[in-house]
């Protein structure tokens, strides 16, 4: 999908995960799935996380973006906004997304906004605005994050199965 810019983050961001050691482009990272939908973080803060994705490879049968990818863009964003605002002794997972469609996207490259709407100490919720290259909303989602404390199990690993 091409390059990944850099992401910029809040130098108190980069501060802060810099002295634990920890890698903040691959941690706040669209993931594997993002990555094989051409996700791309521009901009993350707790107060703004920006993101990009096509519309190609990423269609319905009818040539249409698909709702589900506008669903992983706004998941991606607004999880990323709420673990910046958790902080990095915490984690964030999502409880709830709902996602309304407005229209259609064909082709292109479509841009997701994630603004805070609450921040709390145990939730956080994003509002994501996912408009087209022409800056008409195709989608508007609300994201719900528990925000809770680090645990062993919350290394990202997978268990093997028995």
């Amino acid at each position: 999908m091409g390059e990944q810019s850099a992401v910029k983050f809040p130098q108190e961001v980069i501060d802060e995960y810099a002295a634990l050691g920890v890698d903040l482009p691959a941690l706040f990272s669209a993931g594997h799935l993002g990555d094989r939908m051409g996700v791309e973080i521009v901009e993350a803060s707790a107060g703004r996380v920006v993101g990009t994705m096509p519309v190609e490879g990423n269609t319905q049968p009818y040539g249409l973006l698909h709702g589900g990818a506008s669903a992983v863009l706004a998941e991606t964003l607004g999880s990323i906004g709420a673990m910046l605002h958790g902080g990095s002794t915490r984690i964030a997972v999502g409880v709830d997304l709902n996602c309304t469609h407005h229209r259609g996207a064909r082709s292109g490259l479509v841009t997701g906004v994630a603004t805070p709407l609450h921040r709390g100490r145990t939730t956080a919720t994003y509002e994501i605005v996912i408009t087209d290259e022409q800056e008409r909303r195709i989608c508007t989602a609300r994201l719900t994050c528990l925000i809770r404390e680090v645990s062993a199990g919350d290394t990202g690993r997978t268990r093997e199965k028995d």
